[in-house]
Parts: C-alpha cells; structure tokens; sequence
C-alpha cells in the first residue's frame, strides 16, 4: 500500500513523483521502460518561448527540471532579448541521454520512491474513490491516490507514409492498452490528438560551410535559482539552414502516400507546430522554411532537424532533405513520423488536476491534451503536490493567472475547448509583464515554502532578496544626482544635458540607462548600493520595476478586478438546471465543465456576459 501511485516516468510522473516523496509521502512510479525515465522523444531542448518561463516557476516551486537542464544543457541562449523583459525567455539544448540519466539519478536518490518496470492498464475504485492500479502483469497495487500521467502511451498509433505501427512513443516502445476503455467505463470522454517528430540525421554527413552557425550566450542565463551562474561551460553550436522549392516539389510527390491527406490520422495535431507539409500546404506563397540542426549530445552524432516534422515515406524523408542546402550528401539515422494517442478532455479535472469524476484520482501531461515537456512537467508538479496535500488534509495549491504561466495553463485546460494540443504561449498570458522568468523566484516561492517543497533555506534567500530588491527602489526614489555627475552619461547615450540635479529612479526611466551603469556615476550613489548589495540580477529586478512601473501598477489593478470575480465561488453541487435567465448554450457549457469560481465560469467559451450577470444574481453576489 503506498500513499501515492504515478503511472508514467516521463517529465510530468517525475515532477509527480518527486514532488509527493520530498513531501513526505510513499510513491511507487511505474513505468514500461525503467531505461527511458524523462526521455526527450522530440526535440532536446528546454525552455524556450514562454516554456522557459514555465521551467523557471518549476524551479520556483521546487521543481526539478530547470536543475536537469542546468546540469546537462550543451547550449544557453535567451530568446528574444531586443523585445522588452516579459518577453526574454530562456532555452537550453540538452544532452538527452545526459537528461535522462540525470532524472533516473534524482528519482532514485529519494528514499520515499520505489521504481517498479510495468504498465498500469487500469483503475482500481470504490464508492470512496480510486483505491490503487491494475497492471499488465496481473498485479493489483494499493494506494491512496493515483496519478496518470500516460504520455502519448495510450493506444498510441505511429504513421510512415501508408504504413502504421502500434507504438506508445517510438515504434520500439509499445503503446498502453485497456486503460483508455477503463476510465471510459468509469464515465470520462476520451479524444484523440496527433502529434509528429522530425527525421534524425549524422551530424557527420552535413556540409557545414553552406549552414549557419548558431551558437550559445557569452554569458548562459542558468534556469534554476539554486545553480550557481557559469561561463566556461562547454558548449556547442547549432545550425540553420532551410528548404527550398526544390524541396517542396519533392515532399508533394508522396502527399498521396501521406497519412495526413490520405484521411489514415484521425487525430487533431498542433496548430502552431505544423508538420512540413502543413506548413507547404497552409502557407503556399512561401518560397522556404527554417529548418535549426540542433545536436542531440556531446557524445552522439544523432541530429534532430527542428522544422521538419513530418509522416511522409521515408523515401521521400531522404530525398527531401538531400535538396536542402548543406545537405545535399545528408545520411538518415531515423525517419519522421507522426503519432495518434487518446488524451480525456481536460474539463473533467479541478484546478488542482484532481478528476471531477473519481476522487484521489489525477491526471497531468499529455493525457490533458496538451504538449510540450514544460507543460507536461508542470502539470506534474501541481498534481503531485495536491495529491500530497490532500493526504496531508492541507488545502490544494490553486494558483492564478496572475500567479504563474502555470496558472494559466491549468486555467485554459479547465476552461477552454481543448480539441488540438494545447501549448503555451506569452500570448497567451494577460499578465505576462508580471510573470516574468526572472522574477519566478519572488512570485511563487511562498506556494512552493507552503506545499512543503522548498526548505527554510531557499525561502530565507527569496526572502531577503525581496527585502534587498525594495530597498534598493527606495534608495534610488530618495537620491538625486547632480548634473555634473549625470551629464557625461547623457551626452554618451544622445540625450541633452541637465541643469539641475536629477532623481535616480526617474534616471532608470530612461532607454539605456540601469543601475549598474548609473552607480558608476556617482560614488555616493555606488556605497549606498553595495552596502545592500552588489548582485546583478537583484539590479536587474530594479530595473525592471522603476521602468515598467506604470505597466506593472496596470496590470496589477486588472489582475484584482480578476480576482474579485476568482473569490466568488461556486458550490460543486450548484444545480445550473434551476436557473432561469441562463442561455441554452451558457447552460450546457457550465454544466460540462462546472466552474468553481464565477472567474473560471466567465472564461468559458459560450457562457456569455449576461449568462455571469444571472449567475451572480443568483448566487447573491
């Protein structure tokens, strides 16, 4: 009997798993390949647009993947540095095997975790809830709570060309059968989504003098608060190149052997990760597309071909990539494909990812409909420590959109019609200037000092960082230079002189100019700082609030005009049928998904404004 079951060792069952074991509870993980915890089956890298935000508050909440990537990144390089800050987001390529070996390690360095090599094929309930799994082997195992976190395992189906293979994430790792029919049994409604890799290629075949190099940041922006910042970290470049019409003619030769014309994948796929031929068919006045060689180890050749995702045949895999530049003599590791998989529509789970349906019973990662390793391993967390947290008769971890990315990832599930894979997006965060990556620490590290996770140390150090990044704010509101000091600055950068002594916060205002530089202006100025402290992302936190500080105050009033309407909750056995004055479509919605907040109800799709306006009504609000 364990206090904790977690079906599944990839990046959402690791995050589970260790999160329930650091809290204090007995974990089993099981998995139907011991060899392959956290495998990387797509592209080896973390982070990224918005993802590596999520990777951040990962860290935040004691996570451990921004530790995994830290540890085994082969290249650092912070995206989108010449837009504004809620914009920067870190991503690392990986030694993937380096990953895998590094999670495997952490996995079995807890004591409150015990690995077991099998496949859990079904639920084992009772009126009170779920009671424990059933496995291929026969086996039925206790537990007080389960977590599943399947992967594209279910019924997992894989495309090459006309012909299809029964896999559960690479054709040599089989697919999960019988548990998709016996949640359906249980009353939960499956879909099924799709989702593609590209082919991999030897390094040693391509012809470096006709590709672009791409190398990593001087100076690598580490993902977790707990490492310690390095420079002479080895690593190692990628390359871009990119298709030509050449290319497109040859890949629309076997569209009539593509499983995606042909109507053989049923499944919905990823919209903004488009396979290469969707994106030849979408975007037709396109002459090229990018395509990134990224390595996939230091001691491997093995490289994966980002922008090529594809399920055509592997004969015209191979010819199609010989007609890209820098590729012309290229050798073909292993082919695209695409995968189809059962995932349970996400409006069936609670903001703590605990099932509507089956109490103590979770779900997190791909069988939510979504993608990407980030989101996978976040849902991970939020489940493994709810579960734990339940267990403990502790109130759930519920963060908001004004919390965390991950706020708004179990938001959207809940919320919105998930009918494709779900990736996040910056976009897709109304208040994205507060959840910057480089604040992750400062907004989450109570939740995380809350669910039991982060130790008395790591909260002590977030906290004094606060106290540090404050008194720095009121130092520059309460100092003045004076033109003399401030004058050859400003001629330096373009601006005209000043004749009277001018505020530093109103100073850190302007393009340009931040306190690392402005210190050296004044020596007054330079003891005072250093006297609280002479870290550089403590002034880059300055920065940020005195220069985006009409922004931040904007967008904190929104988030608690939101939040007012967060704190209006909704009793689970509130009768919508009873409720005069709602829409025909309002009514449905909110019966499908039944929200817990007049918040939550407010962002479904289909409740209109005035279906909320009778809610409240009703409810007294």
């Amino acid at each position: 009997m364990y206090d904790i079951i977690v079906a599944g060792a990839g990046h959402a069952g690791c995050e589970a798993a260790l999160a329930a074991a650091r809290t204090g509870c007995s974990c089993l993980l099981i998995s139907s390949d011991l060899t392959a915890i956290a495998r990387m089956s797509c592209n080896p890298a973390i982070g990224g647009v918005a993802k590596g935000q999520i990777t951040r508050e990962i860290d935040a909440l004691g996570g451990e993947m921004a530790k995994a990537i830290d540890a085994t990144g082969i290249q650092f390089r912070m995206l989108n540095r010449s837009k504004g800050p809620a914009m920067h987001s870190p991503r690392a390529q990986a030694d993937k095997a380096a990953y895998s070996h590094y999670m495997r390690c952490a996995l079995e360095q807890e004591r409150n975790i015990d690995l077991l090599q099998d496949t859990v094929t079904g639920i084992e309930s009772d009126s009170g809830g779920c009671t424990g799994v059933a496995l291929a082997s026969g086996r039925i195992i206790h537990a007080s709570a389960v977590i599943l976190t399947c992967g594209t395992f279910l019924n997992g189906l894989i495309h090459i060309g006309m012909n299809h293979y029964h896999g559960g994430r690479t054709i040599a790792e089989p697919p999960v059968y019988g548990l998709t029919e016996n949640l359906i049994k249980l009353g939960f409604a499956a879909g099924r989504l799709k989702t593609g890799t590209p082919p991999r290629i030897d390094a040693r075949s391509v012809d470096y003098s006709l590709v672009e190099e791409q190398t990593g940041d001087d100076e690598p922006v580490v993902f977790s608060f707990k490492t310690e910042p390095f420079i002479n970290r080895r690593q190692i470049s990628c390359f871009v190149t990119k298709t030509t019409l050449e290319t497109h003619e040859i890949l629309k030769k076997g569209f009539d052997r593509s499983p995606l014309f042909t109507g053989k994948v049923q499944g919905i796929g990823p919209r903004y990760c488009p396979s290469i031929e969707d994106k030849i068919c979408r975007f037709p006045d396109k002459d090229s597309h990018h395509i990134f060689l990224e390595p996939e180890g230091l001691d491997t050749n093995e490289m994966y071909v980002n922008g090529f995702s594809t399920s055509l045949p592997e004969d015209i895999q191979i010819e199609g990539l010989r007609s890209i530049q820098g590729l012309a003599g290229v050798k073909m590791i292993r082919p695209g494909y695409a995968i189809e998989y059962d995932y349970f529509f996400p409006y069936q789970v609670n903001r703590s990812l605990e099932t509507k349906l089956v109490e103590n019973l979770y779900f997190a990662g791909q069988i939510n409909g979504t993608s990407g390793y980030e989101e996978a391993a976040a849902q991970g967390l939020i489940a493994g420590i709810n579960a734990s947290l339940k267990l403990r008769k502790k109130p759930p971890l519920h963060l908001k959109r004004s919390d965390a990315y991950i706020g708004v990832l179990v938001d959207d599930l809940i919320t919105k019609e998930t009918n494709e894979p779900y990736r996040m997006f910056t976009s897709s965060a109304e208040h994205r200037l507060l959840l910057r990556h480089d604040n992750a620490d400062i907004r989450l590290h109570e939740f995380g000092y809350a669910s039991g996770l982060l130790d008395e140390t790591t909260f002590t150090l977030c906290s004094n960082k606060i106290k540090a990044i404050e008194a720095l704010k009121q130092l520059c509101l309460d100092t003045r230079l004076s033109a003399t000091e401030i004058n050859p600055l400003l001629n330096e950068l373009g601006y005209s002189d000043v004749n009277a002594a001018q505020n530093a916060s109103t100073l850190l205002k302007r393009t340009g100019i931040y306190l690392h530089i402005l210190i050296e202006q004044s020596l007054s100025l330079k003891k005072a700082v250093l006297a609280i402290t002479d870290d550089h992302s403590i002034f880059e936190q300055v920065d940020i609030d005195l220069k985006y500080d009409g922004y931040l105050k904007r967008d904190m009033l929104m988030a608690d005009k939101i939040l007012r309407l967060d704190s209006h909750q909704i009793p689970a056995s509130f009768k919508y049928d009873s409720v005069s004055g709602l829409s025909n479509e309002g009514r449905e919605k909110l019966k499908k998904h039944r929200p817990d907040t007049i918040g939550q109800a407010s962002r479904i799709l289909g409740v209109s404004p005035s279906d909320i306006s009778v809610l409240m009504i009703r409810l007294g609000r």
